[in-house]
């Protein structure tokens, strides 16, 4: 599992894979100063010990961790959950959010089994889409505008149904697994609810529940935290394998929807490695990201959604690139922004971008990458780049700021902008907080970094 936290993982690899006793683990947390082997038993690492000291301090006493021993050996008998897998994401949220909220599809199937005999398709249609969209679906039956037993038969209904789904969702998860999907304010109620799908004691007892909660005006709230704990609960691991933005429309709003998700794990793709060097203020990532943002027209995702200026880059194109038509630098899809300026706007980043790249190639002979530093193979008086050997002519021959005697220098204008849009990343308190997360749930495969940007790309 991906998001089984600190006080699991150390239990479940210590007391698992290495077959430590529970005694063992049990001496080793509680004990005051590093403990000296039991006769017969096995030595724990310093790693280990650190692990178990943090464990600690989530089952302080020898009952608390036999109890927690015994719910996670318990729950690895449980059948498999559903585990939703995503990839090429691209910053497309509205997708996302789509796919998310339908669960990968795997409520359907579940939902019908439920009730197919005693609710109609309609019904059931209604029921599935309160749990996907319930704000949508409110709106489109006038129920915040209803009259009181409209209202309330509704919410009724519904909360009966919704924890119906959650007690059968209990054959692959824990009741603790569920419990932690719960919203704070509605923790007490939302168990008792949960209990009573299990339990069926009176009616009366639900009832009074849920129409006290409807008669203060947050019936429709209850549901609407229902439908998520549904959709959060159906899911045993979601799995983004890799790619979070790059052409689509908001990789800040991607994020914020995966933080939203209890077991979550990332793969990263070399976009997420891209947006997480620029970050930290890896000069060719920087340009890298604001090229292929220019490119797509995504500036919202940088100016509103992390707060990035691109004044620094348009001071850029105002003095050095006023006249330049830009005609092969032209930006996909439509937006705000004259066309020609984007196309100038991008057409700046990319000489900045190569030439920075050809200046981490060049501190890094041990990339073997001196054939993929483009800015030092061309030549601007004859309007051709060497590829392989051979010469091929340019469709673009006007580069302003390029010295054919240091080619992968930045010119006095472009060193300015990278020092403004460098600081403007690192000062971007969204950015770093939503990198942080990326970092702290994902993983990567060594060879696949090392062949793409080489090993140590992120920190010179």
């Amino acid at each position: 599992m991906a998001d089984v936290g600190c006080m699991e993982l150390p239990c479940n690899q210590v007391a698992l894979n290495r077959m430590y006793s529970t005694k063992e683990i049990i001496v080793a947390a509680s004990a005051p100063y590093p403990p000296h082997p039991l006769p017969g038993t096995h030595p724990f690492s310093p790693e280990e010990l650190a692990a178990l000291r943090a464990l600690a301090h989530h089952v302080p006493t020898v009952d608390a961790a036999v109890a927690e021993i015994a719910r996670l050996k318990a729950r690895l008998e449980l059948p498999s959950g559903t585990i939703h897998i995503l990839s090429d994401i691209h910053g497309d949220h509205m997708k996302l959010q789509h796919v998310i909220n339908n669960a990968s599809g795997s409520l359907r199937p579940l939902v019908e089994r439920l009730y197919r005999s005693h609710l109609s398709p309609e019904e059931i249609t209604t029921l599935l889409n309160t749990i996907y969209y319930p704000a949508q679906l409110f709106q489109y039956l006038g129920l915040e505008t209803a009259d009181p037993a409209t209202h309330m038969a509704f919410v009724r209904r519904t909360l009966k149904w919704q924890f119906e789904i959650l007690a059968a969702l209990t054959q692959f998860c824990s009741l603790q697994d569920i419990a932690h999907t719960f919203p704070a304010d509605y923790r007490t109620v939302f168990w008792e609810l949960l209990w009573e799908a299990i339990a069926k004691r009176p009616q009366t007892y639900m009832e009074t529940m849920i129409q006290t909660l409807t008669e203060q005006g947050k019936g429709l709230q209850a549901v609407r935290w229902a439908s998520r704990v549904i959709r959060q609960a159906s899911v045993s691991e979601m799995i983004v394998a890799g790619d979070l933005g790059d052409r689509g429309p908001r990789l800040d709003k991607v994020i914020d929807l995966l933080m939203h998700q209890k077991r979550l794990s990332i793969t990263w793709g070399n976009h997420d490695v891209s947006w997480m060097g620029a970050c930290l203020g890896h000069e060719a990532l920087i340009a890298t990201v604001l090229r292929l943002s220019l490119r797509y027209r995504r500036l919202s995702q940088l100016e509103e959604g992390f707060g990035i200026t691109m004044q620094p880059l348009e001071k850029l194109v105002r003095e050095v690139y006023g006249a330049d038509p830009a005609s092969q630098f032209q930006p996909r899809g439509e937006g705000l922004r004259d066309t020609v300026q984007m196309a100038r706007m991008q057409k700046a980043i990319a000489v900045i971008q190569f030439k920075l790249e050809a200046q981490v190639i060049n501190r890094h002979p041990e990339y073997q990458m001196a054939h993929r530093a483009l800015i030092t193979q061309i030549d601007p008086h004859r309007g051709t780049v060497k590829l392989d050997g051979q010469d091929y002519p340019l469709l673009d021959t006007s580069f302003p700021t390029l010295d054919p005697r240091k080619p992968s220098m930045l010119s006095p204008e472009e060193a300015s902008c990278m020092d403004r849009l460098k600081r403007s990343f690192l000062e971007s308190g969204p950015l770093w907080e939503q990198m942080r997360f990326v970092e702290r749930r994902g993983t990567v495969v060594v060879g696949i970094l090392l062949a793409s940007c080489g090993s140590n790309i992120m920190t010179r």
